[in-house]
């Protein structure tokens, strides 16, 4: 197992480095450079050509990557070319938002998604067939509608939660749940819908299985079977699912993050791009890498933790 993580790790970190250094070459192969937009319009070629000195973009690019490399080690990701701000502190300030929205969503996911699963493969009949159709009906409906659905309906007409904005866990806990709960509601639907399917599936091949049958001729009870031994066959496929549907959630936040008014890392990953913010926009692509490399790695432990042919492949 140590081998295993180890390998991994170092795979992990590759990625990483890789990521940063495409972002890095993106931003030097578009056109402009990072005076021109500190200038802005107006700006002379003097004015051009100091805020490039300044900004190190004379420099040759093996000394600039160099220079990026150990800035992020000290977790430094510069200044904003729009407001001078510190973009390490901006980002520090949004990635709380965006995770918990996509870790709370994956979580309420999974525990729907897994019960209604195991109800649908256990019971059958009527019930498990008005699951599966209710998950398909769910995984149709785009979450921009849901969650305009769901404002209406919880917000504006019931007054339950409030509609828009963003309230800090440090300022009032209840008001920053309140806050959270219509997006991660909005994005429930459609993962619970893809966990169940999962589940489901899952569990049905886990109940046909020959150490299943075998169980029950040892005269094993019914809910060990289905709740044990079943459940774990049927759980490595769910985890797997499970971590995409985080990193999916966490790297698509930005129609959701505009639609409640959230200051997440979408928002910001819009508002940098909109403005050409390059060291911004590289900021946010190598917060994201790192959370989802981060999160596979984690994905690959649990899962070879609960199917041991993984830590041999």
């Amino acid at each position: 197992m140590f081998a295993f993580v180890s390998r991994r790790l170092a795979l992990a970190v590759l990625t990483v480095l890789a990521a940063v250094l495409i972002s890095f070459l993106l931003v030097h192969a578009t056109p402009g450079s990072p005076g021109a937009i500190k200038a802005g319009p107006s700006g002379t070629a003097a004015q051009i050509a100091q805020y490039n000195h300044e900004l190190g973009w004379d420099l040759p690019l093996w000394r600039q990557f160099v220079d990026y490399l150990a800035n992020l080690l000290r977790l430094d990701f510069g200044t904003s070319l729009i407001d001078s701000k510190d973009i390490g502190a901006d980002l520090a300030a949004r990635l709380p938002v965006t995770a918990s929205i996509a870790l709370f969503a994956t979580l309420l996911s999974g525990v729907v998604g897994i019960v209604l699963g195991v109800t649908a493969a256990v019971r059958g009949g009527r019930l498990g067939r008005l699951i599966t159709s209710s998950s398909g009906v769910a995984l149709s409906l785009p979450a921009f509608w849901v969650g305009i659905l769901l404002v209406y309906v919880l917000s504006l007409q019931l007054g339950w939660l409030p509609a828009t904005g963003y309230t800090r866990f440090g300022d009032d806990p209840v008001g920053w749940l309140m806050s959270l709960a219509l997006p991660v509601l909005t994005l429930t639907v459609g993962g619970a819908a893809i966990i169940a399917r999962t589940a489901g599936a899952g569990m049905r091949e886990a109940l046909r299985q020959e150490h299943v049958r075998t169980l029950r001729a040892m005269r094993t009870p019914e809910w060990r079977i289905r709740y044990v031994h079943a459940l774990r066959y049927a759980s490595v496929p769910v985890v797997s699912v499970l971590g995409i549907q985080f990193i999916a959630l966490f790297g698509g936040s930005v129609i959701i993050e505009n639609l409640f008014a959230l200051p997440g890392l979408g928002q910001a990953s819009q508002a940098a791009s909109s403005s050409h913010d390059l060291p911004a926009l590289v900021g946010v692509v190598v917060i994201a890498t790192i959370v989802v490399v981060a999160t596979n790695l984690l994905l690959e432990v649990v899962v070879a933790a609960l199917d041991p042919k993984v830590r041999t492949s």
